[in-house]
């Protein structure tokens, strides 16, 4: 437990820069510093392109292999609710990590939201077992780090492929030490316990997705693209005033189309919006 309050007060460090209106430049400096890594500012959202196939497919023959046979067996024996129970669970947990990146972003009164659904499900809703919040009224608004660097003015940066953790980018990649500390696993300190807690995460994440997975196999020409499209597209906005941030650092550049209604771009030229049509536009 003394690990995530660590990684809250240091939220809140940060949070405390944001009032001394730093908090942009802090995401510039950021962005610039990643500039310099990746080259010209013109450059692709996904130039390791042939690298991060290769650790999809990777990724892939380990879910084919291990994941998914585990997470079919997990949701052929566990009971639907107690795996809701398990979701709610979880859910609770980051719902007060979303409340701190929401009061990082400035949007205050859905951080006080988000605080509130967390208080009242931990306690009405037993540790969060039970979704009383969303009966209440108070709904989900899942943030990370990610996603305040993002509203920081950091773009999303090239597109990354990381073995086991998956789809990421440059910035939710940075983002990703912090996140961690705020994930379940850190709120025990015995070793076993953090294994078994991310274990039954990921089995229970992983089962959730069995039957979209099945209808993927059957959609998707290419599922890299059609992940990677999917990811970016999900990653390069924001849904309180649909604002659409800069994928690629210091380039005018907004998110690609919705990848599950866009026609598919070859791999190697993935479809980037022009900056004067409307964010909310698909590309044809």
């Amino acid at each position: 437990m003394s690990r995530a309050l660590r990684a809250l007060a240091l939220a809140a460090l940060v949070l405390g820069l944001a009032g001394c209106q730093t908090v942009q430049g802090v995401g510039t400096r950021i962005e610039r510093a990643v500039d310099k890594v990746m080259g010209s500012k013109g450059q692709r959202l996904d130039p390791w392109e042939s690298w991060n196939r290769k650790v999809f497919a990777f990724n892939e023959k380990l879910d084919e292999q291990v994941l998914k046979p585990v997470a079919t067996a997990y949701s052929e024996i566990v009971p639907s609710p107690v795996r809701t129970g398990i979701d709610n669970f979880f859910g609770n947990i980051g719902d007060a990590w979303s409340a701190v990146n929401l009061l990082l972003q400035g949007r205050f009164k859905a951080g006080v939201e988000q605080g509130m659904r967390f208080a009242v499900n931990s306690t009405l809703g037993l540790a969060g077992v039970l979704d009383i919040a969303s009966e209440a009224g108070l709904d989900k608004n899942s943030q990370d780090f990610g996603k305040t660097l993002g509203k920081w003015g950091m773009g999303t940066g090239a597109y990354i492929v990381w073995p086991l953790f998956g789809p990421s980018s440059v910035r939710d990649s940075l983002a990703m030490p912090l996140d961690w500390q705020a994930s379940p696993a850190m709120l025990f300190d015995d070793g076993k316990k953090k294994v078994a807690i991310t274990s039954l995460n990921v089995i229970n994440t992983r089962a959730n997705f069995l039957r979209a997975g099945e209808m993927l196999e059957g959609i998707a020409l290419d599922k890299y693209t059609f992940y990677r499209d999917a990811y970016l597209q999900r990653r390069g906005s924001f849904d309180d005033d649909d604002e659409v941030e800069v994928l690629v650092p210091g380039a005018a550049a907004s998110a690609p189309a919705d990848a599950a209604s866009a026609p598919q771009a070859p791999a190697s030229e993935p479809a980037v919006k022009k900056p004067a049509e409307p964010a909310s536009a698909p590309a044809r």
